[in-house]
C-alpha cells in the first residue's frame, strides 16, 4: 500500500488495522514526505522480538529506536495508531503499549504513506 496524498498535520490521529499474515517476519509502516524522506518508518521484527523505529533523510536511514516490548503475535488483527505532534510522534499499540518516536524532521504535513511486508490493511481513517 502506497499513498502519496495523505495530508496529515500537526494533531491529527491515524488509525490502520489489519491483519498480521501468518509467516511474517515483519511489517513497516512509513510517513514522510517521500520514500526516501521519512519522517516515522515503524518496524516490528518477529525474528527479533523487538520494534525498531527510524527516520530516513534524502536516502540515508537516522539512529534506531529499539523497544523490546512486541506485544502482538503473527496472524492476530491487530489496531496500530499514530498521532503527529509538533515534537513527535506517539504510536499505541495493541496491548495499551505506547512508542514515542521524535519529529526529527520538524514536519507539520506528512503526505506519504507506505505499508510493507507481512500485514494486510483492512482499513484505516486519518
Amino acid at each position: 500500500l502506497e499513498i502519496f496524498n495523505l495530508n496529515m498535520k500537526t494533531g491529527d490521529t491515524l488509525k490502520i488495522k489489519g491483519k498480521i499474515s501468518e509467516d511474517a517476519d515483519g511489517f513497516s509502516i512509513n510517513l514522510g514526505c517521500r520514500s526516501s524522506d521519512l519522517a516515522l518508518h515503524l518496524n516490528p521484527r518477529f525474528n527479533e522480538s523487538v520494534i525498531v523505529c527510524n527516520s530516513r533523510c534524502s536516502s540515508a536511514w537516522q539512529e534506531e529506536h529499539r523497544d523490546n516490548n512486541l506485544g502482538f503475535s503473527k496472524g492476530s488483527t491487530i489496531k496500530i495508531t499514530i498521532e503527529m505532534l509538533a515534537d513527535k510522534f506517539q504510536v499505541k499499540l495493541p496491548n495499551d503499549h505506547e512508542v514515542e518516536f521524535p519529529n526529527r524532521h520538524c514536519y507539520d504535513k506528512i503526505s506519504y504513506m507506505s505499508i510493507k511486508g507481512g500485514f494486510r490493511v483492512t482499513s484505516f481513517k486519518l
